[in-house]
């Protein structure tokens, strides 16, 4: 009986690695890591901006979010939901960490007036190159600092919560800002969350989606923006694209809004005369951000 089981385990390990589907997942994960590999080290890299608007003043942009962007040989823009989940837990992720970093200090360098958050991994935390980029930029101009606001998932804040604390008490002392996002998604205890101290907290954007029409979702965001406001942290609702969604979050006390209701990620914003920014919005995927 024994021989006959080990028989069946090395056929379906064979099985396995014979699959013609896992093999093409395999290639494609290694053509993703390549991809990357190529845009780092080459520094082929942007951001695309998408602002954030006053709840209620959706005229009046509060801050904007910087999502990292690649460009393959062929100069192709490449979102980060194309290529994050295939390195997230490579060194090449928090190469990407660093050149997001850089082009968003040198863009609140350039713009004196933008407020702007930047994507980071809890895992970059210990990156010593992360942190140099950073304090050779405050080091020149000081005053990045208080325009800056780095943000990390609430999944990505959970994996290593002390750190993550730590971390933020000596950027926020230095004026900093942080933003828990994907907030909702269910990983924080209460405990952690009321030892981080986030300054603002943006709701995952999964419970969003149709909010008017919904009342399950209504009863959990009305729960999260409680929270928030119990912990004096400003709440912002992401992925908002209708204005009925807008409406009936501004009515329960949401403080800022994000989505394609209020403009698509750009890769030229609106502080930069270069050009015009609608060929650029108009080639961002709605799923991209």
């Amino acid at each position: 009986m024994q021989h006959k089981r080990r028989r069946k385990r090395r056929g379906a390990a064979q099985q396995g690695e014979d699959n013609p589907l896992d093999q093409a997942v395999n290639q494609r994960d290694r053509s993703t890591l390549d991809m990357v590999a190529e845009a780092v080290r080459h520094k082929n890299t942007l951001l695309a901006y998408q602002p954030v608007v006053a709840a209620r003043r959706p005229g009046q942009t509060a801050f904007y979010e910087g999502y990292i962007r690649l460009l393959d040989e062929t100069g192709r823009v490449i979102p980060a939901g194309q290529f994050m989940g295939a390195i997230e837990d490579t060194e090449l992720a928090r190469d990407i960490d660093v050149l997001a970093l850089e082009a968003g200090l040198g863009a609140l360098a350039k713009a004196r007036d933008l407020r702007l958050s930047i994507n980071m991994s809890a895992r970059s935390i210990g990156y010593s190159r992360w942190m140099r980029v950073l304090n050779r930029r405050l080091k020149r101009d000081p005053t990045i600092a208080e325009r800056l606001i780095l943000e990390i998932t609430e999944h990505s804040a959970m994996t290593v919560p002390e750190l993550v604390m730590d971390f933020m008490d000596q950027l926020q002392g230095r004026g900093i800002a942080f933003a828990l996002d994907d907030f909702g998604a269910g990983q924080t205890t209460f405990r952690h969350f009321r030892d981080f101290f986030f300054d603002l907290v943006k709701i995952d954007g999964r419970f969003v989606a149709g909010i008017h029409e919904h009342p399950e979702n209504q009863a959990l965001v009305r729960a999260l923006v409680g929270i928030a406001q119990q912990f004096d942290m400003f709440c912002v609702a992401e992925r908002v694209e209708t204005q009925a969604e807008a409406d009936w979050l501004t009515a329960i006390g949401v403080d800022c809004l994000q989505g394609f209701l209020f403009g698509a990620p750009a890769v030229r914003p609106p502080w930069d005369d270069a050009g015009d920014q609608s060929a650029d919005q108009a080639g961002e995927s709605r799923k991209s951000a």
